[in-house]
C-alpha cells in the first residue's frame, strides 16, 4: 500500500497552470493541491503535506518575502520542501534559499515529475533498503556471526524459543562486516553514508554520525575529540554520567555548574543562565560548554544567548539532547540546539522517535571541527561488528519523522492535552505546569517545559510517587518512565495510542477513588530530607585520581559515617539514583555532609541504588586516594 502525500500549489488566487492531480511515484502517491495564497497558513497544518509549489508568476514580490519571512521563523515546518516556479525567471535572483524549476507552462508533467523525484529521494532509506535487498537473495552464510541466520537455534531444543520469540527476520538481519553490501559503519562510503547525509539535511547539521551504543558513547566520542588533557570544560553538575566519563577519558579540567533544585518535588532543573555567563566569563580560556537540553523532566534552556556568550569567547558548545531529538519537527518544539547555533548534538533516536534501543546521532556544525579526528575516536568506542538492525532503525527512524513527523507529534501533542484535562479532573493528580517545576531562580532564565515530557502530583493520593509507580505496574500493568517521592512522570511519544492514554486515566481514575478524601502524603514524604550535598573542590584532575590503585574504606563504621573517610580524595563517580546526580566524581574531596548523605541513603531498609561503590548498602566501602597518592598528585 503506498502512502499519501500531498504539495500544495500556492498562487494567487488558487488557479494555477498545475492542475488538481494525483501522481504515484513510489512508494506513494502524491496528491497536488493548489491554494490561495491567503489559505498557506491551512495548507501547513495538513499532516500529509510534504512539499510547497510557489507560482512566482502569479504571487508579487511582497508575497513572496512575506513567505520567506515565515520559512525562517520557528512557526514553519522544518522538514517541507520548498519550490519557486518562475518560468518568467524575473523573481528567481531574489530569493535564493529555494530551488528554482522554470518549466514553461505548457510542461508541468516534467515539473510534476521533478517533485516526485525529490519526494522519493526525500523518503529513501539507503541501507535498510540495501539490508532488504541483500536478505531477499537468501545468501547461504559462511561468515559471523554464528548462529547464521539462526540456523543454529532454529531446530535446538535448548534455543528454539528464542529464536521463535526474537522473530525470523531480526536473525536473519544480523550480519557483519563481511557482508561488503552494506558497507562499513567505521569507515562509511556507501550506503550507511548515504543514511547519514539525510540525517544530517533531516535534522539541521553538517555532519552526521550513527551510534550503535547509544549517546552515552556519544557524548564521550565528542569529548575525547574536543579536549585534550588540561583543557578547561564548563559542565552542568547534573549532566549524564556518560558525561563525566568523557571528562576522565580525555583528561580535561571540569569546572561543575550547579543546576537549580525543586526542593518540594525532589526535581533538578537546569543551571540559572546568570551562573553559566559568569562561568563563561570567569573562565574565559575554556574550549568547550555542555549542558543537557531538554532535562530528564522536560525543561529545556533559551539556549540562544548561551550560545553567542559562548561563541563570543571562542568557547564550543555541546548539547545533550538526548531526550529531544525530536523537537526539529514540529514547531511547538522548535528551536532545536542546532538552530540555536550548538557546534555538536547527542541524540538518543531510541528515546522518543521508532529506533531501536542504543540508536543514537551525532549532529556536527562546528566550523573547526576535524573529521579525521572525530572518526578516529569514534572508531575507538564503535564496536567493530555492529548491530546492523539498529542501523537500519536509525535509517528508518529518520525517514518517518521526515515524511511524518509533524503528523505523528500533532497527535501526540493532543494526547497531552487530554492527559492534562482528565487527570487534573481527579482531584487528586494534578499535572505539574512549569511554574510548578521551576524554582525561584529560574523563573526568569526563559525555559520551556517539553509537553510530552508530563510530571505527576502524587501528594494528595496518600501515597509517595515511588508507590504510584509500583502499584500502577502492579495492578494495572501501566509502567511510567520514573517516579521520585512525589511525582511520577509520564513520557509521550509518537508511538503513544489513545488506546494506552484511555488505560492510564481509567487507572488513576481508580486510584483517586480510592484515596481518602483529603489525605496528604504522610509525613516522612513530605520533604526531601537526603538533599545532594554541595559539590566540594577537586584536589586534582579526574583523570588522575581515577587511574591511580587508591585504597577501600568502609562508608559506615561502627553504624555511623565512617569520620576517617572526610578530606580524602575520591578515586570513582559516586551517583545515587535517583536522583542520577554524582555526588562524588574523581579527585574531588570528601566532606562531612557527603560522608553522612551517603551513609544515610545506604542505611535505610531500602538502600537507593548507588553506582560506584565497592559492595552494596551498609557494606559498601568507597575507593579513595592513598595519602602517598594524594601527596604525589599535589606536588
Amino acid at each position: 500500500m503506498s502512502a499519501l502525500c500531498s504539495v500544495a500549489v500556492l498562487s494567487k488566487n488558487g488557479q494555477s497552470h498545475i492542475a488538481n492531480q494525483m501522481q504515484l511515484a513510489e512508494p506513494m502517491m502524491v496528491v497536488f493541491d493548489n491554494y490561495a495564497i491567503t489559505e498557506w497558513e491551512t495548507a501547513l497544518v495538513d499532516p500529509r503535506l510534504q512539499a510547497l509549489i510557489l507560482d512566482a508568476n502569479s504571487l508579487t514580490l511582497a508575497q513572496l518575502q512575506s513567505l520567506q519571512d515565515a520559512y525562517l521563523s520557528e512557526n514553519w515546518r522544518s522538514e517541507l520542501s520548498v519550490f519557486l516556479w518562475d518560468y518568467q525567471q524575473k523573481k528567481n535572483e531574489r530569493f535564493h534559499l529555494w530551488p528554482v524549476l522554470t518549466y514553461a507552462k505548457n510542461a508541468t508533467d516534467l515539473l510534476l515529475a521533478q517533485v516526485c523525484s525529490h519526494l522519493q529521494a526525500k523518503a529513501a532509506t539507503p541501507f535498510f533498503s540495501a539490508l532488504k535487498s541483500y536478505l531477499s537473495k537468501h545468501a547461504d552464510s559462511w561468515h559471523t556471526p554464528g548462529h547464521s541466520n539462526g540456523d543454529s537455534l532454529r531446530q535446538s531444543a535448548w534455543g528454539s524459543d528464542f529464536y521463535h520469540f526474537v522473530g525470523q527476520s531480526m536473525w536473519q538481519a544480523d550480519l557483519s562486516v563481511s557482508v561488503l553490501a552494506l558497507d562499513s559503519l567505521l569507515h562509511p562510503e556507501g550506503v550507511i553514508q548515504e543514511a547519514q547525509d539525510l540525517a544530517a539535511q533531516a535534522f539541521g547539521a553538517q555532519h552526521t554520525y550513527f551510534a550503535t551504543n547509544g549517546s552515552s558513547t556519544a557524548n564521550k566520542v565528542i569529548l575525547q575529540s574536543l579536549l585534550t588533557p588540561g583543557n578547561v570544560l564548563l559542565l552542568d553538575r547534573n549532566c549524564h554520567k556518560s558525561v563525566h566519563h568523557g571528562v576522565i577519558l580525555s583528561g580535561a579540567k571540569p569546572v561543575y555548574l550547579d543546576s537549580a533544585i525543586n526542593n518540594a518535588l525532589g526535581l533538578f532543573a537546569p543551571v540559572p543562565l546568570q551562573s553559566i555567563l559568569q562561568a563563561i566569563q570567569t573562565h574565559p580560556n575554556a574550549k568547550a560548554l555542555i549542558l543537557t537540553s531538554s532535562t530528564y523532566d522536560g525543561l529545556c534552556y533559551d539556549l540562544q544567548p548561551i550560545i553567542q556568550a559562548a561563541h563570543a569567547r571562542g568557547i564550543k558548545v555541546i548539547i545533550d539532547e538526548a531526550w529531544y531529538g525530536f523537537a526539529r519537527f514540529h514547531p511547538t518544539f522548535r528551536p532545536t540546539a542546532l538552530e540555536c547555533g550548538a557546534d555538536y548534538v547527542t541524540q538518543s533516536t531510541h528515546k522518543t522517535m521508532s529506533a531501536f534501543s542504543q540508536a543514537s546521532m551525532v549532529h556536527v556544525n562546528d566550523p573547526d571541527f576535524d573529521p579525521h579526528l572525530l572518526r578516529e575516536t569514534f572508531n575507538m568506542h564503535a564496536s567493530t561488528s555492529p548491530q546492523y538492525s539498529i542501523l537500519a532503525s536509525l535509517d528508518v527512524a529518520r525517514q518517518q519523522m521526515v515524511m511524518e513527523g509533524y503528523g505523528l507529534l500533532s497527535r501526540a501533542l493532543q494526547l497531552v492535552q487530554v492527559l492534562h484535562e482528565r487527570i487534573n479532573q481527579t482531584g487528586v493528580f494534578r499535572v505539574l505546569q512549569l511554574e510548578d517545576l521551576l524554582p525561584e531562580s529560574l523563573t526568569q532564565d526563559g525555559i520551556r517545559l517539553d509537553p510530552t515530557k508530563i510530571t505527576i502530583d502524587t501528594r494528595l493520593s496518600g501515597y509517595s510517587g515511588d508507590q504510584i509507580q509500583d502499584i500502577l505496574f502492579e495492578r494495572f500493568h501501566i509502567q511510567v518512565e520514573k517516579s521520585t517521592f512525589a511525582t511520577i512522570s509520564l513520557l509521550v511519544t509518537i508511538g503513544t495510542t489513545a488506546e494506552k492514554t484511555m488505560r492510564l486515566i481509567h487507572a488513576l481514575n481508580t486510584l483517586a477513588q480510592e484515596a481518602p478524601k483529603k489525605k496528604k502524603l504522610k509525613k516522612k514524604w513530605q520533604k526531601w530530607d537526603l538533599q545532594v550535598p554541595h559539590f566540594s573542590q577537586l584536589a586534582c584532575l579526574p583523570r588522575d585520581a581515577f587511574y591511580c590503585d587508591g585504597e577501600r574504606l568502609p562508608l559506615i563504621k561502627d553504624k555511623k559515617a565512617h569520620q576517617q573517610l572526610i578530606g580524602k580524595v575520591c578515586c570513582d563517580q559516586i551517583v545515587p539514583y535517583p536522583p542520577g546526580i554524582p555526588v562524588l566524581v574523581p579527585g574531588q574531596i570528601i566532606t562531612a555532609e557527603i560522608v553522612k548523605y551517603l551513609a544515610n541513603i545506604l542505611s535505610q531498609d531500602k538502600p537507593i541504588e548507588t553506582h560506584g561503590l565497592i559492595g552494596h548498602g551498609k557494606h559498601a566501602h568507597i575507593r579513595v586516594l592513598t595519602e602517598a597518592e594524594q601527596l604525589a598528585l599535589q606536588t
